[in-house]
């Protein structure tokens, strides 16, 4: 994702997811699967499937891998803990990203407050295969016209190895974001509201509508990789479930913003540089529409929905329910923004975490998962938040 904080500063005046038991992720270059954090192999005979210990899986982009989960809100201090919100400080002006992305700290995300890893005993392990930036190519196999991503092989292909020493319970995929172009989207109105005093949501609109139905049939080209990796290794459709979930949005409608958009305030201090009608928009068309075209894909393949249009309500950047976090407002998840603000400069964290769950919303997110996984298979539902809680305060309803 882009942003353009460090640019507004230049131009005063101008525009710019049981807590897994054993976290793992699998390591395509050596092609061993690994325990995340532990530094242990779980290489060794082959069980068939549910014999081993039962995993739950998740696949896709970097709204389910954990990207931005280093942070905890955002707050404008640019040392130290930053007001606590940085979880990878190491103490004086040292950080370590690889205290939340472990060996992956240089690429794919996996943060360990991702959606899989924060869901809970919904299985005895937990995999993240998922990877920050991925496409629908990055999820088909090899033979079927997947492709490698930073260094490692498609997912369909990790999730083989997966499935052939666990007994895989619940494969959870968010994926077409990427594929539909959301960092340019982000980009374009970011650019319109900094730079060019106009509106984005037209001609974006125009090349969502424009994308669209390709992006879908690959999602559930996605889905149909899914179930033949997991019947190549004996496992029958009815003996797992795939939820297929939808993408938060990050920003809130116009009206929800606690800055206005006649001065500088959502550029230079909110890191939510929209305008009211672009922001309009994005949360209650573009967000939406995605949402039901993927409850329509998930309902063709035999996958269970989630959609999480709804999560962050109230928590989004810059929303007037949230405050940013500053030594007299301590990061909480009760009152603590639940996305990761657009910084272009990288005094803070890298600029792919921008408007991606934090480490509050990945909580929020996995505990999700968790209510939707105790449902009933094929049913559509909604998670939300209840205003003034944490994470713990999520809850369930019927999918729209």
């Amino acid at each position: 994702m882009i942003g353009f904080r460090n640019a507004s500063r230049s131009r005063k005046h101008g525009r710019v997811r049981r807590a897994a038991r054993a976290a793992v992720a699998l390591s395509a270059a050596a092609g061993a699967l690994m325990t995340v954090g532990a530094g242990t192999s779980t290489a060794g005979p082959r069980p068939g499937p549910g014999d081993g210990p039962t995993a739950v899986v998740s696949m896709g982009d970097s709204y389910i891998s954990g990207e931005a989960g280093r942070w905890k809100g955002n707050g404008l201090t640019n040392s130290g803990s930053r007001n606590g919100t940085d979880r990878a400080w190491v103490g004086g002006s040292s950080y370590d990203p690889g205290k939340v992305y472990g060996a992956t700290a240089g690429g794919c995300h996996r943060s360990d407050s991702a959606e899989v890893f924060s869901a809970g005993p919904i299985a005895e392990t937990a995999v993240n295969l998922a990877c920050s930036g991925a496409v629908s190519a990055n999820v088909f196999r090899a033979a079927n016209g997947g492709v490698a991503f930073k260094g490692e092989v498609p997912q369909a292909d990790q999730l083989a190895a997966v499935a052939a020493s666990r007994d895989v319970k619940v494969i959870v995929l968010s994926i077409g974001g990427n594929d539909l172009g959301f960092a340019d989207i982000i980009k374009n109105c970011a650019l319109d509201f900094v730079l060019w005093n106009s509106y984005c949501y037209d001609d974006q609109q125009a090349g969502v509508d424009r994308k669209i139905d390709g992006v879908m049939a690959n999602v559930g080209k996605s889905v149909d990789e899914i179930r033949a990796v997991m019947r190549s290794a004996g496992y029958a459709d009815s003996s797992y479930r795939v939820v297929l979930q939808s993408y938060p949005s990050p920003i809130p409608r116009g009206a929800e913003n606690r800055y206005t958009q006649s001065d500088w305030s959502r550029l230079n201090t909110g890191g939510c540089p929209f305008w009211n009608r672009d922001s309009d928009w994005a949360r209650d068309s573009l967000v939406p529409q995605i949402a039901g075209r993927l409850k329509a894909v998930a309902a063709a393949k035999g996958a269970q929905f989630l959609d999480l249009r709804d999560m962050m309500q109230g928590r989004e950047v810059c929303a007037k329910a949230s405050k940013q976090v500053s030594s007299a407002a301590p990061a909480s998840a009760r009152t603590s923004e639940w996305a990761r603000w657009i910084d272009n400069s990288e005094s803070q964290g890298l600029i792919q975490e921008s408007m991606h769950p934090n480490h509050f919303g990945q909580l929020a997110a996995g505990r999700c998962l968790a209510l939707a996984v105790a449902q009933p298979a094929g049913s559509g539902v909604s998670c939300r938040n209840t205003a003034g809680g944490d994470h713990t305060g999520m809850y369930l309803t019927p999918a729209p």
